[in-house]
Order: C-alpha cells, then sequence, then structure tokens
C-alpha cells in the first residue's frame, strides 16, 4: 500500500483530485485529519509536476467532515529547471478549507550527514502500544500503529510537567512505502507533542503544518522524534525530526498548534 491508496484520492480531471474524508481519514473530532490533508495535497502535487517534494506546507483555513468529498487543485506557478513551485487548494463545494504551498524537484549538491542525531531509543516492537485514556472512536489513530519510544501515555500523565521531548514510532496499515505523503502524516504527530511537557492531556489544533524532506529511504518504521519550542496565549509549537529504523533522517516537520487541556468530551462536528 502507498500513500495514495491509504488516502484514496484519485486524479478526476487534469489539475484536479478528490478525497473522500472516510473514517480512517479523521480525527477523533470527526473531521480530517491535518496530516492527511497535506499528505492529499502533496500526492496531487507530486503527480502533477512529476517532481518529488523538498517542501510543502498546509495554512488550515476550516474543518473537511467525515464523509464529505474534498476537491483539490493544483496550480504549477513556476516551473524551472529544479523546481517547480506549487499550490494546491482544497474545497468542499465552494468553501476552501485548505491551502498548500510547495517546492518540488531534485539537485545534485550532497554533504555527509545528517547534522542532527538520532535520539536513543527502544526498537518499535520493544516499545509500548501509544493507547487513550478515553474512546477515541474511529480515526486516524485507529489505523497508524503508533509506539511510544519515549514520553508518557495519556493515562499517565497526572499534572507533573515532563520533559518538551518525547517519541514515537509510527507506521501506515501493510507498511506502507516511505513517501514525503507518508511523512506528513506522520509529521502531525507534532500536535500532540505539548501532553508531556505540560503534564496533563492536551487538544490540538494544527494552524499550520509544513514539511521538509531530507532523503526518502526503505523503512518499515518512522521515528518521530517530537522536540515543542513553547507554549504561551494558548499557542503550541514544536518540530519533529523523521528517522528511518537505521538513523537516516527523513524529513522534518513543524507546527504552530491551538492548544487547551483536554477536560471535557470531545468534540463532534457535522
Amino acid at each position: 500500500m502507498d500513500a495514495q491508496t491509504f488516502l484514496g484520492i484519485e486524479r478526476v480531471d487534469e489539475g484536479r483530485w478528490e478525497l473522500e474524508v472516510k473514517e480512517r481519514l479523521i480525527t477523533p473530532g470527526q473531521f480530517l485529519f491535518g496530516g492527511c490533508a497535506l499528505a492529499a495535497g502533496i500526492v496531487a502535487l507530486e503527480q502533477e509536476s512529476g517532481r518529488p517534494t523538498v517542501w510543502a506546507s498546509a495554512h488550515y483555513l476550516s474543518y473537511a467532515p467525515t464523509n464529505s468529498v474534498v476537491t483539490v487543485t493544483t496550480n504549477l506557478a513556476v516551473v524551472g529547471g529544479n523546481v517547480t513551485q506549487a499550490r494546491a487548494i482544497a474545497t468542499i463545494e465552494d468553501r476552501e478549507i485548505l491551502t498548500i504551498n510547495a517546492s518540488l524537484g531534485r539537485g545534485t549538491l550532497d554533504a555527509p550527514g545528517p547534522w542532527e542525531t538520532m535520539p536513543v531509543v527502544p526498537p518499535p516492537l520493544d516499545c509500548p502500544l501509544r493507547t487513550f485514556s478515553v474512546d477515541m472512536g474511529e480515526s486516524v489513530f485507529s489505523h497508524i500503529d503508533t509506539r511510544i519510544a519515549s514520553g508518557r501515555s495519556f493515562q499517565d500523565l497526572d499534572g507533573t510537567p515532563g520533559s518538551p521531548n518525547t517519541a514515537l514510532w509510527a507506521r501506515l496499515p501493510d507498511h506502507a512505502d516511505v513517501s514525503a505523503a507518508t511523512l506528513a502524516i506522520f509529521g502531525d504527530y507534532v500536535s500532540g507533542g505539548s501532553a508531556n511537557a505540560v503534564g496533563r492531556p492536551m487538544m490540538g489544533r494544527s494552524l499550520d503544518n509544513s514539511i521538509r524532506v531530507a532523503q526518502i529511504a526503505p523503512t518499515e518504521w518512522v521515528l518521530c522524534d517530537i522536540r515543542m519550542h513553547a507554549l504561551v496565549g494558548g499557542f503550541a509549537q514544536g518540530t519533529a525530526f523523521l528517522w528511518s529504523e537505521d538513523g537516516t533522517l527523513l524529513a522534518t516537520a513543524s507546527q504552530s498548534i491551538a492548544a487547551k487541556l483536554w477536560d471535557q468530551p470531545l468534540p463532534r462536528r457535522p
């Protein structure tokens, strides 16, 4: 399975794609998971341009509820010798819900690296499953195999502040091939990174979501090395380094998040 198959996004015309928001793509709040939305735009832009993603950033404007049909329209604004500058607009009928800007291409200059170092954590199958203290219902979290490499589970959050740095191992069903779109899905785990630092369950609504691809390398599991920077005035920001099992830096992800304490039942959106 590849990311396009997992997402269910299909090309319906030149520069136009459609995605049905099925339960495997939603948050517990019953709307499209931000990482899946960015991933859908990446799939469309890569196939329309014929080039791999260097960088892509999503600006979330509104929600795509369960069972809605999202149309992704691409625009290859500038096509250069090595880089295509492009954008994608995601809409439901005439309502814009998401804007994605991206650069796609590939150069020839490399340097020894990476300059970051993968944290030392247990291998995936030696780590506990990530579980939640309440019934989250059917959502994207039911379909991503996620294990806690460092940090606390939701059940262990007792109000005691902890480290802003946590790590999760993640893989898609059927060990889906790693791609920029796959990494965009995993990168959205930054939105939950404040909980360990605050010591209480948190809810996070992504305002933006960026992925910067270093290289695509084969790996069954991806380590999401999450590093939160601040939570001030209700808004958090953080970064994730995404690693292969053998220590290859695949990508970095970053987000701004509207954060609040998870003290009440999860919101349900129509």
